[in-house]
């Protein structure tokens, strides 16, 4: 008898400022996995609207008792989930306690691992405690802004600084603050992305980026991305509308090169991720590797990080995603 094929769902959209980025990300991975091996859908998920996007180019809608649609008159169930939403509800851990509740494999790592790698200040703080080198940073509250003083700020975090959500991704909402008179415009920039704001102290040197999966069988450290751009940082216009320097492998020397591989598999082994991560590290003047943050649904456009890195280590995408997929099923 033939083997049935797994049907794939590849969960895209979301609900904040990065749907248009995840309905791309979605695209990419549509093109890049094994369409011998799997039947793939792309899912659309936005607010209440949750449908699927037929081969016939239509649409059907997607009952959320159990994830199922149909087409032409047919049940669909899917096997598995592979989420590719930037922001919530499918990088805070919403979407995947959903699939928890209906017992549907999914791509990334559990509940709480994806709400605390959202929430960058609850993280670094967590991290802090296995000896992971991050940047000092403070937490101010919607509505409880008094208790944070612009003096206070400058004296425990120094200037500059950088003010951004705590929980949001895609440089959206992100300041480089330089002096005082910049914090309160900057605070409010970022509380348009989320109610809990971290304002972190810079750290200055080469920027860094390194992609990890682990299966059953085997760990991977994908060659590390250095990233140079000439904005003040790696914001928006630099992630999506390429005023970036993008530089695989980095140009950092062996032994700094190993030491943010071991330390990207042991934050993955900590936080028991599963799927792909990436990590965003600053390497100092004196080679001090510092975190920045964890992706843990990284962007998968032909030209994201992760897929370059893929190159780079001369794997084809096809079989990474295979990997990720049959891991859940061994």
């Amino acid at each position: 008898m033939k083997n049935l094929k797994r049907n794939i769902a590849i969960v895209c959209g979301g609900d904040s400022s990065e749907h248009d980025v995840s309905l791309r990300s979605a695209q990419g991975l549509y093109s890049f996995f094994d369409k011998e091996r799997y039947n793939v859908y792309l899912v659309d998920v936005k607010g209440m609207d949750w449908h699927v996007n037929l081969h016939d180019g239509t649409t059907a809608p997607i009952d959320r008792n159990d994830f199922s649609f149909q087409e032409n008159g047919k049940l669909v169930m899917f096997d598995y989930a592979y989420i590719t939403i930037h922001g919530t509800p499918g990088e805070n851990g919403i979407m995947q306690g959903y699939f928890e509740l209906i017992h549907l494999p999914y791509s990334t790592s559990g509940v709480l691992v994806e709400a605390m790698t959202f929430d960058k200040f609850v993280l670094n703080n967590y991290l802090r405690g296995f000896g992971i080198s991050v940047a000092e940073s403070l937490l101010i509250r919607k509505g409880y802004e008094e208790l944070v003083s612009d003096d206070e700020i400058e004296e425990k975090i120094g200037m500059p600084c950088f003010v951004k959500p705590a929980a949001d991704g895609s440089s959206f909402g992100v300041s480089k603050v330089k002096n005082k008179d910049q914090l309160a415009p900057a605070i409010r920039k970022a509380m348009m992305e989320s109610d809990d704001v971290m304002v972190e102290s810079f750290l200055e040197g080469t920027e860094i980026t390194v992609g990890c999966y682990k299966t059953k069988e085997k760990s991977v450290i994908f060659p590390i991305t250095e990233v140079v751009t000439k904005n003040e940082f790696f914001d928006y216009d630099a992630k999506y509308n390429g005023q970036v320097e993008e530089i695989t492998p980095a140009r950092i020397p062996e032994e700094t090169a190993e030491r943010a591989r071991k330390l990207t598999s042991y934050i993955y082994d900590i936080l028991h991720c599963n799927g792909i991560i990436r990590i965003d590290y600053i390497i100092s003047k004196d080679q001090k590797i510092s975190m920045l943050e964890i992706n843990t649904t990284p962007g998968m456009t032909a030209t994201s990080f992760i897929p370059q890195q893929v190159r780079a280590a001369g794997l084809d995408i096809k079989d990474v995603l295979t990997d990720i997929v049959e891991n859940q099923f061994v």
